[in-house]
């Protein structure tokens, strides 16, 4: 029998705390880090998606931890599930042949489990005609109207998927018509039963009000760090704000701020009240995943106590060596 290659993830909300822990977990592993979010594949949009610095890449310890999936397409580029499925299975596969483990981080749900699990997209070639067809629907009717046809063919995924989150619940719906089957079975006719690999999942999780707080002060800190001038420099280069790139948190409101939809101030509470939504979304998604062990981030006094907890669980469940 063949083993099963060895990978391990590290998922929650966002603003939790994944990056810190994460730099810190890998270097114990001796692991490297595969960005496990559908926004830091695109090359040009660093602040809005909370990219990490190069500089944050280096652990205590001095050593630098290598980053994968990060910074490679353009935010005008096709880019999906399917092809993050197939680059991360490559990635994988290639850190296991060389003694190296692989740590997926991130909150897209979806991504993750299409990399984890037996999701099937090889039926599913990009739609642009379907695409645009669905984008002119809601700007004629209103998104709320696409969220009513996805609750009638998949009332889970639209409890998961907000009713403004026009991108998302486009893609759901492109998903079912190219394979006639909701996200939701995809998840569900995945999992356990014939896993891909060998693979132990972390959560992170804190209390609520903390991480509305600390979602909040980040975005605070994304404006002060530049976001309106990253959104206003793509804008300039010609990349219009129905590209799906620029539907990501952040960009699409800021984008709506430069073309006098929004105050700024509007902007910034907009950006607030959809990550604060978008991390309650994360949370609804992971929680239904069994083989996820939670652990609190308010139990530890730093990371690099809830990262050597974490990396202990890690190497004992793929019985790998703990630095």
């Amino acid at each position: 029998m063949i083993e099963k290659e060895k990978v391990a993830v590290i998922v929650g909300p966002t603003a939790v705390g994944k990056t810190a822990v994460s730099i810190r977990t890998a270097d114990i592993l001796g692991a490297e880090i595969i960005s496990g979010d559908s926004m830091q594949v695109y090359r040009g949009m660093d602040i809005g998606t909370a990219k990490i610095l190069e500089e944050e890449m280096y652990a205590p310890s001095g050593k630098k931890i290598p980053h994968h999936m990060i910074d490679i397409v353009d935010p005008d580029e096709a880019y999906s599930a399917a092809d993050f499925q197939e680059m991360v299975r490559k990635t994988i596969s290639a850190l296991n042949k060389e003694g190296k483990l692989p740590l997926i981080v991130g909150g897209t749900g979806l991504y993750i489990n299409a990399v984890l699990d037996l999701y099937n997209f090889t039926e599913m070639d990009i739609d642009e005609k379907y695409r645009q067809e669905k984008w002119e629907e809601a700007e004629k009717y209103g998104s709320h109207f696409l969220h009513k046809e996805l609750a009638d063919i998949d009332q889970e995924a639209a409890e998961r998927i907000h009713p403004h989150d026009t991108k998302r619940i486009i893609r759901a719906l492109e998903i079912y018509h190219q394979t006639k089957r909701t996200v939701s079975e995809l998840q569900e006719g995945s999992g356990e039963s014939n896993p891909v690999y060998q693979v132990v999942l972390v959560g992170l999780f804190m209390e609520r009000d903390l991480l509305y707080q600390r979602i909040n002060q980040r975005v605070d800190k994304m404006i002060d760090s530049g976001l309106i001038d990253e959104v206003k420099n793509l804008l300039e280069k010609g990349y219009y704000p129905r590209l799906n790139s620029m539907q990501g948190l952040g960009y699409r409101q800021v984008a709506a701020y430069l073309n006098g939809i929004l105050t700024k101030n509007e902007a910034i509470n907009l950006i607030k009240r959809d990550t604060r939504r978008f991390a309650k979304r994360q949370f609804t998604w992971f929680k239904r995943d069994e083989r996820i062990k939670w652990f609190n981030m308010e139990q530890y006094e730093n990371e690099d106590q809830c990262a050597r907890e974490i990396a202990d669980y890690i190497g004992r469940s793929l019985v790998i060596a703990v630095e």
